[in-house]
């Protein structure tokens, strides 16, 4: 039977559906579903030679013709301008200019190489640069809130092969950060402590959702997940900050962030997903963390219409696997 489990966080209530459930080969993409892999690199904005096609960088790392990572503006951006978030009224609506920052990273110059695939020293730097984009952005004052997020796959909204992330910085502050808030603070005033800390407790303990952990950090399938083999990064260590790593954090975080990825392209077969990195620096009621959501699904009816969603593999299951993978040597470091 069906069983429904609720977010402690966002009170959201999810459909764990185990008997509509698939195995991690159901959800191999076919080749058309993939962006299109390509030997011409001569059209592509993120490969070396082809700076100009980008635009002045933001942050570089290395040199002008030897450059290990990259980040510059969006040329498409959604939030951008220097003007004033000045709101307007008119009737009962609202509106605002969308001003703000949107930035990609490229992680590699390496045109075909996965996040997954990086070497944990590149991987670092990428969570680095992260670090550096958001303390600059940080400076803004018009600015209220950064997210750093990562599209893998065309199904996931990647519009470019080529291995990146991006931050985007927006003059208000989404409602699910509010959600997400306000159910840490609820959670504390019933229970007198962190929900995400207590959650890192029991899964530790229980060890069945609990994918990988190393001395800073946990991978998890979390209870209530909504998406098939959702996996959550959580610090083992509370603040609300991303921004506040250390260089040790760094470091573990890099490894733990390419191994989980790694597990779920080799258990998946290189499926698309995005991940976000939530963090805030509005509230210190906060635990900052990386969801990872592989887009293995689409929302339906019923979950547009009700907000519950149906996840056909149960997260214990999930963990399950991806616990199971076997690395290639070639693909351990």
């Amino acid at each position: 039977m069906a069983e429904l489990r609720l977010d402690p966080i966002t009170r959201e209530w999810v459909n764990i559906a185990t008997e509509r459930g698939k195995r991690p080969s159901d959800f191999h993409h076919r080749e058309e579903a993939r962006l299109v892999r390509t030997r011409d690199h001569s059209r592509c904005p993120f490969c070396p030679g082809n700076e100009k096609m980008t635009g002045q960088d933001l942050l570089r790392y290395g040199t002008d013709r030897d450059w290990s990572l990259r980040v510059v503006r969006n040329k498409f951006p959604a939030f951008s301008g220097s003007g004033e978030a000045a709101r307007t009224r008119y009737g009962l609506y609202e509106s605002m200019p969308a001003v703000g920052a949107h930035e990609v990273i490229i992680e590699t110059p390496y045109h075909n190489k996965s996040l997954s695939r990086l070497p944990v020293a590149q991987v670092k730097l990428v969570i680095q640069a992260y670090r550096e984009r958001y303390l600059a952005l940080q400076k803004n004052a018009r600015l209220k809130y950064i997210l750093i997020f990562r599209n893998h796959g065309k199904v996931a909204g990647a519009s470019i092969e080529h291995a990146h992330s991006q931050i985007i910085a927006t003059p208000v502050i989404p409602q699910v950060a509010r959600a997400r808030i306000e159910g840490l603070q609820r959670y504390d005033a019933e229970r007198h402590a962190c929900a995400y800390c207590d959650m890192i407790e029991q899964e530790l303990d229980a060890g069945e959702r609990l994918v990988v952990q190393n001395s800073s950090f946990v991978a998890l399938a979390p209870y209530a997940a909504r998406y098939p083999f959702e996996t959550w990064i959580l610090p083992k260590e509370r603040n609300a900050q991303f921004v506040s790593v250390t260089e040790l954090q760094m470091s573990d975080l890099a490894a733990i962030l390419k191994e989980t990825l790694l597990r779920l392209d080799l258990c998946l077969g290189d499926p698309p997903y995005n991940f976000m990195l939530l963090t805030t620096d509005f509230s210190d009621q906060f635990h900052w963390h990386i969801e990872i959501i592989p887009r293995l699904s689409i929302a339906a009816g019923f979950e547009l219409g009700t907000a519950i969603y149906l996840n056909t593999v149960a997260p214990e299951q999930a963990a399950t696997f991806l616990r199971a993978v076997n690395f290639p040597k070639q693909t351990a470091h």
